[in-house]
């Protein structure tokens, strides 16, 4: 059988297995948030000819982003965040991933840095920011007196590493965002740095990093400066020049408010 009708339908199990089916469960597809209370008027099981069908009952969709803002909504601390966080098994990055990455720095500092998602030294560690690109952040931190053991606080977008360092999927970010959002609420930084295309995207909304470094802009009701990540300017020396007119445009924004 090698018509147009076998290739097309291959292609559909492979997209199914894609989107995550495993399992059969009929000869034919059924949508199940389509299908009425019962899938068949029951009938007299008397009846000469006829079985008895039993009502099915329609299965209700499942949202994890609904079960993420609830457990986030419910964290009064940062510790209680932490735990929601860890307990919460509906995002497959934490199957594959060693440690959860939560934070690191000073909680209720006024510089909270956003990043995207863990990497492998991170991953190891269970700390934000930790390897080559870790180094050269705290080395521009310093450069303008902060410092994550005294007066920064970090995160990321994703608490646990993606596959191979991949880029964030939409719908992993969507999942994580009543988390993300919830811990700046708690952490109640002034100024939020957003470093990269992947936080610029889930606390701005848009992505373009390039155009949208060194705006001031607000995010989250805070003072928000997009920046550069510093994986990308260990990628792009040439792009630390402006860089660092980011970070004098920070000293001087936390100087002055």
């Amino acid at each position: 059988m090698e018509s147009a009708e076998y290739h097309s339908a291959l292609a559909a199990l492979a997209w199914q297995i894609e989107l995550g089916a495993d399992e059969c469960i009929a000869d034919t597809p059924v949508d199940r948030y389509a299908v009425p209370a019962a899938v068949a008027k029951p009938v007299a099981p008397d009846s000469p000819g006829k079985v008895a069908v039993a009502p099915m009952p329609v299965q209700d969709r499942f949202d994890p982003v609904a079960v993420a803002q609830e457990a986030a909504d419910a964290a009064q601390t940062l510790d209680e965040l932490r735990t929601a966080l860890g307990a919460f098994q509906h995002c497959e990055l934490k199957r594959g991933a060693r440690n959860l990455v939560f934070s690191d720095g000073v909680a209720g500092a006024r510089v909270m840095i956003v990043g995207e998602a863990p990497g492998r030294d991170e991953d190891m560690q269970g700390k934000p920011f930790v390897g080559r690109a870790g180094q050269l952040l705290d080395k521009m931190l310093a450069a303008i007196g902060l410092s994550r053991g005294e007066n920064v606080y970090i995160t990321n977008v994703l608490p646990w590493r993606p596959p191979q360092n991949r880029d964030p999927k939409p719908e992993e970010i969507a999942m994580m965002q009543p988390f993300l959002n919830r811990h700046i609420a708690l952490a109640a930084p002034d100024v939020l740095m957003v470093m990269g295309n992947h936080s610029c995207q889930a606390l701005l909304g848009k992505r373009g990093i390039t155009r949208l470094r060194g705006d001031w802009t607000q995010a989250q009701g805070r003072q928000a400066l997009p920046m550069f990540h510093p994986a990308y300017l260990l990628r792009n020396p040439a792009a630390k020049r402006e860089a660092w007119a980011d970070l004098l445009s920070l000293q001087a924004r936390l100087r002055d408010g």
